[in-house]
C-alpha cells in the first residue's frame, strides 16, 4: 500500500537543505517540555537524584536534558537504565518513564541502581514529532558520531559512567500518524517511494536478534497483558512487516539500526511498542502498560539471579 505524495521535496530526489527548511518551518510548539516534563522531574529530586547530564542548542532554543538516578550507586548493584521520548511524540515513553520513578523507583532501587532519561528528545516532545530540527530521527542515530545531538548526548553521559548495565529498557509508542505522516515523510526524505505498513492493533515488543532473551520478552508481554491488549500478528504472522518470534514480539538487528536499545552491552533489552490510538486504550493505560513493563523486566532478573 503506497500513499500520495509527500507535499515536500522532489519525487525520486532526497531533501536538500530548502526541503529540510522547509519541512522545520512546518513544525510548532504544541506543548510544553519545561511545563509537562521538567515540573515532575523537579517533584522528585527529594527520592532520587535529579542531574542534567547535557543540553540541547537549536536555532528555536535550549533543552536541558536530565536524568533521574537512585542515590549512592551501590557496586554490589547490578544498574539498570530506562529511556523514554527518544520519539519525542510517543508519549506514553516519557510519562511511563516518569510514572515509575514516582511510583516504584524505590522499591526496585533495593536491588537496583537505576538510571532513568525520561525525555530524550524534548524539541520532539514539544512538536510531537518523531525526528528532531534537523530531520534526524534519533532511534536510527545511537552510533559513534551520530548526527543527532539527542542520541549523541545520552550515550556520552551513559559512557561517562564507566558502569556496565544488566539491563536497558527504552520506552516507545506506535502510532497511526507513523502511517499518515512520519513514514511518507522519511519517504520523501530519502527520495523513495513510501509503502506503509499495518499498524498492530496493541501492545508489542522489539527484541535485540543478536540478544534476544525470549523468556524475558515473554514474561513482560505476559505482565503487561494484565493492563492491556496484545497485538495480534496480521495474516503473515508479522508485525510492522517483520516476523513474529513469539506472541506479541519481533527482532530487530538494533545496534546495526542504530537503535536506542542497542548502544550498550546489557545483556537484557527491550524496545516497547505502545499503541495510544486503539478505541480500547486512554492515555492512563498506555502509561501504566510502560510501568509494568519495567516491573515485569526487574522481577524477571531478580528471579533469574535467585
Amino acid at each position: 500500500m503506497t500513499t500520495s505524495r509527500y507535499p515536500i521535496g522532489t519525487p525520486g530526489k532526497k531533501w536538500n537543505d530548502d526541503d529540510k527548511a522547509a519541512w522545520l518551518s512546518q513544525q510548532n510548539i504544541k506543548r510544553s517540555y519545561q511545563q509537562e516534563v521538567v515540573t515532575l522531574i523537579d517533584e522528585l529530586n527529594n527520592t532520587l537524584e535529579v542531574q542534567q547530564y547535557g543540553e540541547l542548542n537549536y536555532a528555536a532554543g535550549s533543552y536541558p536534558l536530565y536524568v533521574l538516578k537512585t542515590a549512592n550507586f551501590d557496586a554490589n548493584k547490578a544498574t539498570v537504565l530506562i529511556t523514554g521520548g527518544v520519539h519525542g511524540y510517543e508519549t506514553s515513553g516519557v510519562h511511563g518513564a516518569l510514572r515509575f520513578a514516582k511510583t516504584m523507583a524505590q522499591h526496585y532501587a533495593t536491588h537496583f541502581n537505576l538510571i532513568i532519561a525520561p525525555c530524550i528528545s524534548p524539541w520532539g516532545y514539544e512538536t510531537i514529532n518523531r525526528w528532531n530540527p534537523d530531520a534526524v530521527d534519533p532511534n536510527r542515530s545511537f552510533y559513534e558520531g551520530s548526527p543527532a545531538q539527542e542520541s549523541a548526548a545520552i550515550m556520552a553521559y551513559v559512557k561517562s559512567l564507566q558502569i556496565e548495565l544488566v539491563a536497558h529498557i527504552d520506552l516507545h509508542e506506535t502510532t497511526d500518524s507513523d502511517n499518515s505522516e512520519f513514514r511518507p515523510a522519511l519517504a520523501a526524505r530519502d527520495g523513495k517511494v513510501n509503502t506503509n505498513w499495518n499498524i498492530p492493533d496493541g501492545f508489542y515488543l522489539v527484541a535485540d536478534s543478536t540478544k534476544p532473551e525470549p523468556e524475558f520478552q515473554k514474561a513482560i508481554i505476559d505482565a503487561v497483558a494484565k493492563v492491556t491488549h496484545i497485538a495480534p500478528s496480521d495474516e503473515n504472522n508479522q508485525l510492522i512487516g517483520v516476523p513474529q518470534e513469539q506472541f506479541g514480539v519481533i527482532n530487530y538487528a538494533a545496534r546495526e539500526l542504530g537503535l536506542c536499545m542497542g548502544f550498550t552491552n546489557a545483556p537484557y533489552v527491550t524496545t516497547t511498542e505502545v499503541y495510544p490510538d486503539s478505541p480500547t486504550a486512554s492515555d492512563e493505560e498506555c502509561i501504566l502498560a510502560q510501568v509494568a513493563v519495567i516491573n515485569a523486566a526487574l522481577d524477571y532478573i531478580l528471579q533469574s539471579n535467585e
